[in-house]
């Protein structure tokens, strides 16, 4: 196992992510997927954090059975969102426990029920970050956004709110995009401002029209025109995540050519994707 600061000036690391299963069929289903995907040899795997409750505990399950039972290193996200500093320490401790070393931490959005919105000592991940740091022993990631937070006023303030947190975090991974020219901008933008920590693009390959379009206005992804033309010329699901999987291969080779320090893949808890993008890509027998 590694911190992934470390892997990471080591040289490209190649990562999946997966969201806590909801159900014991889920749970099954994600077993499955992370065993189809070991044999890529991942740098690491990342588990997300729900905005409720309910699946936080399996955040910590999933990632404590990664790390105990594969060879693969896990990172747990972790959210400010509803959650004090006492509970944030005690959730702090348990990964230290479990010899959990990474830790990605994020704003978090909040429940959708209001009734489920729970007390926070938190505003911003930033402060979040701070925390962990005083830990001394997490590498820590935070999320970046190409084309801007969806609540930032405007474009400069995000880049200054990342940067702030860059200077104390080790890497940081985006949100999902589509042209890599928000990519290079993005890691433009972050040196102007005296950072040039590690930036992971998120891939994330089109399999499902609905739902890529829905995650993308929730995200303040932009779907570009021409991927809307491409994907708006057939109804076959076969056919449109035979075109997800082409277009996510091209901008996986323009951003390695960018310089881009690895890729970190969005499964949706699928795998196939996934292995389609890395057999394309030949990165199985390169990594």
């Amino acid at each position: 196992m590694a911190r992934i600061g470390d892997l990471l000036r080591a040289g490209p690391t190649y990562s999946f992510e997966f969201f806590p299963p909801k159900t014991d069929d889920a749970q099954l289903t994600l077993g499955r997927t992370i065993a189809e995907l070991e044999p890529l040899n991942p740098s690491f795997v990342s588990v997300t954090y729900g905005a409720g409750g309910s699946t936080r505990a399996r955040t910590r399950d999933v990632v404590t059975w990664v790390r105990r039972e594969t060879e693969v290193t896990p990172m747990a996200h972790l959210t400010c969102q509803g959650h004090t500093r006492a509970e944030i320490t005690e959730i702090l401790a348990h990964y230290r426990d479990a010899n959990v070393e990474n830790i990605m931490a994020l704003g978090g959005d909040a429940p959708n029920d209001p009734a489920e919105v729970a007390p926070s000592d938190y505003a911003f991940a930033s402060e979040l970050v701070a925390d962990i740091d005083l830990h001394e022993y997490f590498s820590i990631g935070v999320a970046a956004h190409p084309e801007g937070h969806p609540r930032s006023p405007d474009m400069a303030t995000d880049r200054r709110r990342l940067a702030d947190k860059l200077r104390r975090a080790d890497f940081a991974i985006t949100q999902f995009f589509f042209d890599v020219d928000h990519y290079v901008r993005l890691v433009d933008e972050l040196q102007a401002l005296g950072v040039d920590k590690p930036v992971l693009p998120g891939i994330m390959p089109v399999t499902n029209k609905g739902q890529i379009q829905r995650m993308a206005q929730m995200s303040g992804t932009a779907l570009p025109t021409w991927l809307i033309d491409r994907l708006a010329a057939t109804d076959d699901p076969h056919e449109v995540r035979k075109i997800g999987v082409h277009v996510a291969t091209e901008l996986c080779e323009a951003l390695l050519l960018a310089g881009a320090p690895g890729l970190h893949f969005y499964t949706l808890n699928r795998s196939t994707a996934t292995r389609e993008i890395y057999a394309n890509l030949k990165l199985a027998a390169a990594h």
